[in-house]
């Protein structure tokens, strides 16, 4: 499988369990310059949610030799994932209840025979 086809089917996943957790999806692979936001929700507080998701995929009989979707949620992607969300929230000023706020998430997937495996969700990282 390939990296776009797992990233997609990985978001698609996310996107469903958000839903299923009362979120309200406002975006999904928002582009802000040159970066990209995954997913942009609000929370059923009124936070509105910047989610990364990270997938990675474990074939049959193998394991993800200690290697987990997390640790691809580089220092430089966190630096990318604030600027994205900072210019989001200049050219849409009041998305950010003021007494609610904004944070990023990491969903972090992992896909066993190309079908969903297991789900970890981070809040305000």
């Amino acid at each position: 499988m390939k990296n776009i086809e797992t990233g997609k089917i990985g978001e698609n996943i996310a996107y469903k369990y958000l839903l299923n957790n009362m979120y309200l999806i406002l975006a999904r692979n928002h582009k802000e310059r040159f970066d990209e936001i995954d997913i942009i929700a609000r929370h059923r507080d009124g936070t509105l949610v910047f989610c990364e998701v990270k997938t990675l995929t474990a074939q049959r009989g193998s394991s993800l030799g200690g290697f987990m979707p997390e640790d691809n949620l580089s220092q430089m992607k966190r630096r990318k994932m604030i600027r994205a969300a900072q210019a989001f929230l200049i050219r849409n000023p009041g998305m950010a209840w003021e007494n609610r706020g904004w944070q990023i998430d990491l969903i972090a997937i992992v896909l066993r025979n190309g079908t969903f495996g297991d789900l970890r969700h981070y809040e305000n990282i």
